[in-house]
């Protein structure tokens, strides 16, 4: 199993495409493997991937608009994920506050899926923890499931009363990466610093055989980089 960062945990260190650039060598640094980025910083795909190959990272996923998965940009998002060496491709939220808003944001996420799949690449939706109350007798984390794949993000699942383990593990063929992540009484934290039930997500991701996990903090102290090197640290005296 390997580790990755989500970028938005150290947007605090990007403001330009050259900082970009510079924040996944120190990533690297810190003993990541892979990223998953949030913006690309204007900088073109092919320039980033010659980064990534240089550092010998790898492009694990990304968060972008649920209409880049609509017929208009779809074509344009699988051939920025291809260029990147992506696998998987995503969502870090989208609209699913009523039952209107739920069923086009599943529809918009289903078809991409299919034509992504087409291209070999996996489309996932990452959740909060409202996709686990119902909208309209509907409980939006079951149908969206049923249309992309997820990626479970295990502390927001937490908030919302889950069991991490046994959801992982009933839903793993569902499940393409998993967002690892603490916090306390609602705001994230660094790993082994809050409430989670960390120890249980790990065993649940390895059971599975899940090739990538994926450290993210909303609210990283006192700066991004930091943060996740503390998060590293404590997930090694979990994987070894």
């Amino acid at each position: 199993m390997k580790i990755a960062v989500q970028l938005y945990s150290v947007r605090d260190h990007i403001k330009t495409g050259e900082d970009l650039l510079n924040v996944l060598g120190e990533v690297k640094k810190l003993g990541y493997e892979g990223v998953e980025f949030a913006g690309y910083f204007g900088l073109a795909p092919e320039v980033i991937k010659a980064r990534l190959d240089e550092l010998g990272l790898v492009a694990v996923g990304t968060h972008v608009g649920v209409d880049d998965y609509g017929p208009e940009k779809i074509d344009q998002s699988i051939a920025t994920a291809k260029a990147l060496g992506m696998k998987c491709m995503g969502v870090g939220g989208g609209a699913i506050g009523t039952p209107e808003e739920l069923i086009k944001t599943a529809g918009t996420m289903g078809y991409g899926f299919v034509k992504a799949a087409e291209e070999g690449v996996t489309v996932y939706f990452h959740n909060h923890t409202h996709e686990f109350e119902p909208v309209g007798g509907i409980l939006p984390i079951d149908l969206l499931k049923n249309v992309c794949a997820l990626e479970v993000d295990t502390y927001w699942s937490f908030c919302a009363g889950v069991d991490n383990y046994k959801y992982i593990t009933e839903n793993k063929d569902k499940i393409c990466l998993l967002h690892v992540k603490d916090g306390v009484d609602r705001t994230p934290c660094a790993l082994g610093e809050g409430q989670c039930d960390v120890a249980a997500v790990i065993k649940a991701a390895q059971d599975i055989g899940l090739e990538w996990i994926v450290v993210e903090n909303d609210d990283p102290v006192p700066t991004g980089l930091d943060d996740i090197g503390r998060s590293m640290k404590y997930l090694k005296t979990l994987i070894g």
